[in-house]
């Protein structure tokens, strides 16, 4: 019999912070694939394996396009049009539009030149462990700790002042939380657009050594450019700075994990993948069939909507050994953390570069370091949230 999700969960299990909700590892164990009933009446699919999540996220035959995302796991849009994806904007397009902006970004963010802002992430993280330690205990590592590190690094990059970085933090945190309401999310997207236009205006009259800067000898248009910079602001930020956050929580709720990165230095590119596969911040995505598709057994008909469960697929037993148990030491990485395919996270060799710096120095920088408050008041990211995470996270340590 096909296994049936009823509704995407709504919170996680008690004590469990870091585990998929329930019903989710519970639809795994009833198989790779489920059916999903979307509000609006749509009859969907919940993939939760490994395999064939990967297997949709390399299939150009599952769409990306927004205009064809009209069907929410949550919300019933009812007879509401969804608009095709703002120019720029290419996370939400296929090829060859998709291509057009990813394409002069990606030499950009090669992992050598991520590896070559090392001394930079090194020299930021510094400062700011410096400003925790003389401010002394307690401290909330998510402000302290967790954002700006990445805030300053993806400022530079894109040639944002440093100090408009208090605004679209603000406004992030509104379109990826979880907890705004209609009118506040257009407030906000409204609010960053604005501001993106003056800045990609500024970058014109002065172009200044930055990416942003950089693309100005194209032919993208400066509205295309102010997509671009909404998607790279906010994939370098929010992800990075939950994944800063939820990982340190893990490793102070795993002491033994804890103490094996602090002690055996060799162990941090390791630690850095295992942990995203861990944690999966980035908890799901949506295709839609552009066709007829054979998967796993089942036929998806053209036009039908599927959740990607990131989350259960990096906990797949069939994939992992001991999937629920966090090893810094695993083998065989290969999570997909950071998707799969033509969408595979065009970040990803920055954010490897700032945790595997940041977290090493906080833990020797603060050989003490504890929770301030008993782990169940940590106060977590709602499941409706884009990107999973703490809001903030209490710490301590001997003076």
């Amino acid at each position: 019999m096909e296994h049936t999700v009823p509704t995407m969960p709504a919170t996680r299990q008690p004590g469990c912070p870091f585990d998929p909700p329930k019903e989710l590892l519970q639809a795994r164990e009833h198989g790779p694939i489920s059916r999903y009933p979307f509000p609006d009446g749509h009859q969907g699919w919940l993939i939760t394996g490994y395999d064939l999540v990967r297997s949709v996220l390399a299939d150009s035959r599952f769409s990306s396009r927004k205009e064809l995302m009209r069907h929410h796991p949550t919300i019933d849009f009812g007879d509401i049009e969804i608009p095709p994806a703002r120019p720029g904007e290419f996370l939400l397009m296929d090829d060859p539009e998709h291509s057009r902006y990813r394409k002069p970004l990606v030499g950009k963010f090669t992992v050598r030149r991520m590896r070559l802002l090392t001394e930079r992430v090194e020299q930021v993280t510094a400062e700011h462990l410096d400003a925790m330690e003389q401010a002394g205990p307690p401290a909330d590592l998510v402000t302290a700790f967790a954002r700006p590190i990445p805030s300053v690094i993806i400022c530079e990059l894109l040639g944002v002042p440093y100090e408009d970085r208090g605004s679209f933090q603000e406004h992030i945190d509104t379109f990826l939380g979880g907890e705004a309401g209609d009118e506040e999310l257009i407030a906000a997207y409204t609010a960053t657009q604005a501001y993106l236009a003056e800045l990609v205006a500024a970058k014109r009259a002065e172009p200044t050594d930055d990416v942003l800067s950089d693309l100005l000898d194209s032919d993208l248009t400066d509205e295309e450019l102010r997509g671009m910079a909404l998607i790279l602001l906010s994939a370098g930020f929010d992800t990075t700075a939950n994944m800063l956050a939820l990982g340190a929580f893990a490793l102070l709720r795993n002491p033994a994990q804890l103490a094996a990165l602090r002690t055996e230095p060799a162990l941090v590119d390791g630690a850095v993948e295992e942990l995203l596969r861990y944690l999966s911040v980035v908890k799901t995505s949506m295709r839609t069939t552009l066709e007829d598709v054979e998967l796993g057994g089942r036929t998806i008909e053209a036009g039908t909507t599927v959740i990607l469960s990131y989350n259960t697929a990096n906990r797949d037993p069939e994939r992992f050994a001991d999937p629920h148990v966090l090893d810094l030491r695993r083998r065989g990485g290969g999570h997909l953390a950071f998707g799969h395919g033509i969408h595979q996270c065009l970040g990803q060799q920055l954010a490897r570069v700032e945790m595997r710096v940041a977290f090493p120095a906080l833990l020797n920088r603060f050989p003490t370091l504890r929770l301030a408050v008993p782990a169940e008041q940590v106060a977590l990211r709602p499941e409706t949230a884009d990107v999973y995470g703490v809001k903030s996270l209490p710490v301590t340590w001997d003076v």
